[in-house]
């Protein structure tokens, strides 16, 4: 009979294996997180065809393919990121291939973006590749703000490098923020924003730690934001302002985005992950295993305070604020610190993380994937258009609007921005703002184009044609009839709700294409 105090035996853990397995975790990751963007030749992503649609315009311009609705007029803006480089690589491969390589890179640039940072902070990576994997399909990402993403990725590299040469002498620091400054302000101005307030409330952290003084800290504020006030202040005097919609706040959004935040497809999955990745932040810190150093303090209150104060459309940009909240998950875990006392916690930790990840993960696959055969349908649904038509786009679908709204039917709503391309067509929803795009419709359908907007309600446009209009009708539909050639209804098959007016040519389960016959 064996003693009951007998010592019981214990394998030792060979110190390098937890972080060997976080290595391998953190890979399987990686490379999961890269594939839908592998897989699907068109991303699901609610901006993302309207984007791929001017990218075609772009690389077309000036030859014999180019589309007679449009133009391209440059202009010193910013906002500018993919319109730069992708018809520049559309020369190599194909323009859909280009624009994917495009969005590739952005979250290549996010996730090495963030390692890079932690290490210059730290010197080695710990946390913020992770959190990287965590919010590579957050909101912002998954509705398809592709220069946005490529400018916070250009941003963290830019924040990493500035933070490796604090305490080199100026002129190199000077020229390098120069550069930053520049390639930011030409790929997203927010994100250039948000290069400046990180550096700038790192510096006032410096002050406050007397690890510098108040001369020098000017010095260093100024240099930081005298490009940027060039810049901008030639952007003024050519260009004008950036945008035309102007500025507003969404008041009553901003309680809600950060449950919002980590799943642009499914309110409950967002909630549930969002909710349990703050839980556990919470509960780490509360145990004093998560702590913040003091410039991650500086940064933590400045980010908070950021988004309460932000506008949600800021100079034509909309849901600014919303930005702020990837921004600081990418940032801060360079700035903090994470002591687990046992494997046991270390490796449930990893197991969280990875839950959260792979949880989002599946629903992206779960979208995308069956999108797929949507985007093929419509395209082949272009064929049946005559070249250099006109199009209008409705849908017989009101889910609300964004947060409240799941996202699954969103990325259809642009798909027929696509027919610029396929059909030389011209599609009133395709983004041509002032200041932020460099394509333009021409004088004869501008009156007819809207800068940003989704489908018409096909109830108001059954309302004009039995000429009983709403109160309120845009000016680019009062006359649609007569206006445009065909008609796509965007959500699931339903009868033609005006058979003497429009031919069904093509349907599949997420829209019907219709010719419209024109009235003598």
């Amino acid at each position: 009979m064996v003693s009951s105090d007998r010592p019981i035996l214990k394998i030792p853990v060979p110190p390098g294996l937890d972080r060997s397995v976080t290595l391998v975790v953190f890979a399987v990751l990686a490379v999961a997180s890269f594939l839908p963007v592998l897989l699907t030749p068109i991303p699901a992503m609610v901006d993302y065809p309207n984007h791929l649609a001017r990218m075609y315009i772009l690389s077309q311009n000036g030859t014999p393919d180019a589309n007679p609705h449009y133009e391209v007029a440059w202009a010193f803006y910013p906002n500018l990121g993919m319109d730069l480089l992708v018809p520049q690589m559309a020369r190599l491969i194909s323009v859909e291939n280009a624009t994917r390589l495009f969005l590739l890179l952005s979250q290549l640039l996010i996730v090495g973006g963030a390692l890079l940072l932690e290490c210059a902070r730290k010197g080695r990576v710990h946390l913020a590749g992770f959190a990287a994997l965590a919010f590579l399909y957050c909101l912002p990402f998954s509705w398809g703000f592709v220069n946005f993403e490529f400018g916070l990725g250009l941003a963290l590299c830019g924040i990493a490098v500035y933070l490796m040469l604090a305490e080199r002498r100026w002129p190199l620091r000077f020229v390098v923020n120069m550069v930053f400054v520049a390639a930011l302000f030409a790929a997203h101005f927010f994100s250039l924003g948000i290069y400046g307030a990180t550096l700038g409330l790192y510096e006032l952290s410096r002050i406050c730690d007397r690890r510098t003084s108040y001369r020098v800290a000017a010095a260093r504020l100024g240099a930081l934001a005298l490009p940027a006030l060039v810049l901008f202040g030639i952007m003024r005097m050519t260009a004008g302002s950036i945008g035309s919609e102007g500025t507003s706040w969404v008041l009553e959004f901003k309680p809600i985005w950060p449950l919002r935040i980590m799943n642009g497809y499914n309110l409950t999955v967002a909630a549930t992950t969002g909710l349990t990745l703050m839980i556990s932040l919470l509960f780490a810190a509360r145990r004093g295993v998560l702590k913040l150093e003091p410039a991650g303090i500086w940064l933590a209150i400045g980010f908070a305070l950021l988004f309460v104060v932000i506008p949600s459309k800021l100079f034509g940009t909309s849901f600014v604020d919303l930005r702020v909240i990837p921004a600081a998950a990418l940032i801060l875990p360079a700035f903090c610190s994470l002591s687990l006392p046992s494997r046991t916690w270390r490796m449930a930790a990893l197991a969280a993380i990875s839950g959260i990840t792979l949880i989002n993960l599946a629903v992206v696959f779960a979208v995308w994937l069956p999108y797929r055969t949507d985007y093929a349908a419509i395209v082949e649904s272009f064929h049946k258009i005559d070249r250099g038509s006109r199009i209008l786009v409705a849908s017989t679908v009101d889910k609300g609007d964004p947060p409240f709204a799941d996202l699954t039917s969103y990325p259809m709503y642009y798909a027929p921005t696509l027919a610029v391309h396929y059909a030389n067509a011209f599609v009133p929803n395709l983004f041509t703002e002032a200041g932020k795009q460099p394509v333009r419709p021409r004088e004869a359908v501008r009156r007819l184009a809207i800068p940003y907007g989704g489908p018409v309600p096909l109830a108001m446009l059954t309302a004009i044609a039995a000429s009983q209009p709403p109160t309120e009708v845009p000016p680019f539909v009062r006359t649609w009839q007569q206006d445009y050639d065909y008609l796509y209804v965007l959500g699931p098959p339903a009868p033609n709700p005006l058979p003497d007016l429009l031919e069904a040519l093509d349907a599949s389960e997420r829209f019907v294409l219709y010719k419209i016959r024109r009235r003598s």
